[in-house]
């Protein structure tokens, strides 16, 4: 059987390197908010509950105590860099828009049965994702579809997802949703499209077998 490969723009939670936390609970203009992207709050109990869903994933990955500390230790940054990915995902997802991409499900699920078939599985590609990037299994094919909005939009600008015309295109989205932090987790670089804080770039290239469509 025949396969070709595709790259896919990988956005990764923990990928931010540690700030220091503010005191401040909220910004002046949207109290309680997490941040506020294109008018809509991000609420500090959504961010928690993201939070929680990639906690009690790990928890029941590593049933050892002294594991899971450990686990818990490499992602001391975890609160900070979730609402990055929650803030780049309403980036990425306007910029697509604004370019007129779509993405299916069925487009979703090619790209992760190639992944399973790199990793060895399912329950594989679930654990390899959440250790490595920090994304639990029930949000992996939000992650994969958010990839492939990137994927196809580079593609439009007949470019990858490296170049500038790229980067252009996600500041050009962060710039239209007025990007609004909560002090204590940083500020938005509109330019990066990132955390102003973060000092890892949030794209990886992963390649994916995949079946022709």
């Amino acid at each position: 059987m025949h396969r070709r490969r595709r790259t896919a723009l990988l956005l990764a939670a923990g990928l931010a390197a540690a700030a220091p936390v503010l005191t401040a609970c909220g910004s002046d203009a949207h109290p309680g908010a997490a941040a506020v992207v294109g008018g809509q709050r991000i609420s500090q109990a959504q961010l928690q509950s993201r939070v929680d869903e990639v906690r009690t994933a790990q928890r029941s990955l590593v049933r050892d105590d002294a594991q899971y500390a450990q686990a818990i230790s490499r992602t001391g940054s975890l609160t900070r860099d979730t609402l990055h990915t929650m803030v780049l995902e309403r980036v990425v997802e306007r910029a697509a828009k604004d370019a007129g991409i779509t993405v299916t499900r069925r487009e979703v699920q090619r790209m992760r049965s190639g992944l399973e078939q790199q990793t060895g599985g399912a329950k594989a590609l679930e654990a390899t994702w959440l250790q490595q990037y920090g994304v639990p299994p029930q949000r992996l094919d939000d992650n994969l579809r958010l990839q492939l909005e990137a994927q196809k939009l580079a593609a439009k600008l007949h470019t990858d997802t490296r170049a500038p015309a790229f980067w252009k295109a996600l500041s050009k989205a962060s710039r239209e949703l007025h990007v609004d932090l909560n002090p204590r987790y940083g500020t938005w670089d509109v330019q990066k499209s990132s955390r102003a804080d973060a000092k890892i770039p949030w794209v990886r290239e992963v390649t994916a077998a995949q079946q022709p469509a």
